[in-house]
Parts: structure tokens; C-alpha cells; sequence
């Protein structure tokens, strides 16, 4: 896989166009937005995706503006209690694995993540879907292959959200031109970058 230098933003329908899984899962989620990741994958590079999805942590990554939002997040959710526990998956709100079928319930999912407080809900060949539930917001991030016309695929990403009363939706309004500006896009670069060394690794 090789990796070009820019993520961009697709349009929703980019993500609700494609038969994934997950719209059956999460109908009452919202659509945040839609990244595309760069580079290409090809046979076998998606299960190297999700490793390093796993393993990876947004808060320490090339930006260091970036880096510095993160911090502040993690320091204003423990300031105020956002990210307790008790607002969390299985207290706060119930897990999205309650809603699946029995093919994903029943099937492999990945090694848990090391570092960014998600959990998955389902693995497969093509897709997965990890969700994350605080005090604003319960959260999933959606990885999908999207094949490309010769023989490999595109990685997109979509974030799904169901904002928690009035506070979730100011919260989700604050930081979307700073999610939008400042740290997905070297998110993605930085993904890209890891997805590319694994694969030059099993390579």
C-alpha cells in the first residue's frame, strides 16, 4: 500500500450509499461526517487496518496542535465528569452489541484498543465499528473498504453520533470546526502512515 499526503471530507452519501452493516445498527445515529483515509489497500490489507486502528492513539500523533486538543478534552472530561464510568457503555447508555445479529455477535472482533477509549462492536472482511459513550455523546467510528475499480480498495471512515440532550448537541457544535480543521485531517495522515509501515512489515 502506498499512501498519498492529503485526507479529504466526503459528502454523507458516500457512507450511507454503501450496504454497511451498521446501518441496520445504529438507525438513530446521525452521520458527523465521512473521511477518507489515503493510500490504497490491497487482498489482506484491511485486517492490518484494524491492528492499527487498535493500536493507535490520536492523542500523541505528528501534530502537536492536535496533540494539545486532546489533552485539553481529556482535562475538561475529568474536570467536569464527562468521561466517568457511570456515563459510559452499559451504564450511561446500553452497548450496540445488543443489537446485533447473530452472524456478527457470533463472529471474531480484534484486540481491544490500547490507547483511545473505544470498543469494538463487530469485525468483518470488509468493515468494523467501534463505539465510545461519555457524558456528550455516544459515538461510533465506522471503517469500511470501498473497492476501488482494480482489484483493491479505500479506506473511509465515518463518525456517527447521538448527541446527549442539549449539552451533547451544543458539545458536538463546539468542536466540529476544530475536529474538522485541526485534527482529523493529520489523524488520517497519521493512520495512513501506520497502515502503510504494517503492511510493508507483513510485506
Amino acid at each position: 500500500m502506498g499512501i498519498a499526503q492529503t485526507a479529504y471530507r466526503l459528502d454523507d452519501s458516500a457512507h450511507i450509499s454503501q450496504p454497511w452493516r451498521i446501518h441496520e445498527l445504529a438507525p438513530d445515529f446521525r452521520v458527523e461526517d465521512v473521511w477518507q483515509l489515503p493510500g490504497r489497500g490491497t487482498a489482506g490489507d484491511f485486517s492490518r487496518l484494524v491492528d492499527v486502528i487498535a493500536s493507535f492513539d490520536p492523542s500523541h500523533g505528528s501534530s502537536r496542535l492536535s496533540n494539545a486538543l486532546f489533552a485539553l478534552r481529556w482535562q475538561l472530561g475529568e474536570l467536569l465528569g464527562w468521561d466517568d464510568p457511570r456515563r459510559g457503555i452499559g451504564a450511561r447508555v446500553p452497548t450496540l452489541r445488543d443489537r446485533l445479529p447473530a452472524d456478527l455477535r457470533d463472529a471474531p472482533t480484534a484486540r481491544d484498543f490500547s490507547a483511545a477509549p473505544f470498543t469494538w462492536v463487530y469485525v468483518t472482511e470488509h468493515e468494523c465499528a467501534a463505539e465510545i459513550a461519555n457524558q456528550t455523546v455516544h459515538g461510533v467510528m465506522h471503517i469500511g473498504a470501498v473497492p476501488d475499480g482494480a482489484g483493491g480498495f479505500r479506506a473511509q471512515m465515518a463518525v456517527l453520533v447521538k448527541p446527549n440532550g442539549p449539552l451533547g448537541a451544543a458539545y458536538m457544535a463546539a468542536i466540529r470546526p476544530f475536529r474538522h480543521l485541526l485534527v482529523y485531517p493529520p489523524l488520517m495522515r497519521d493512520a495512513a502512515r501506520a497502515w502503510d509501515a504494517a503492511t510493508l512489515v507483513a510485506g
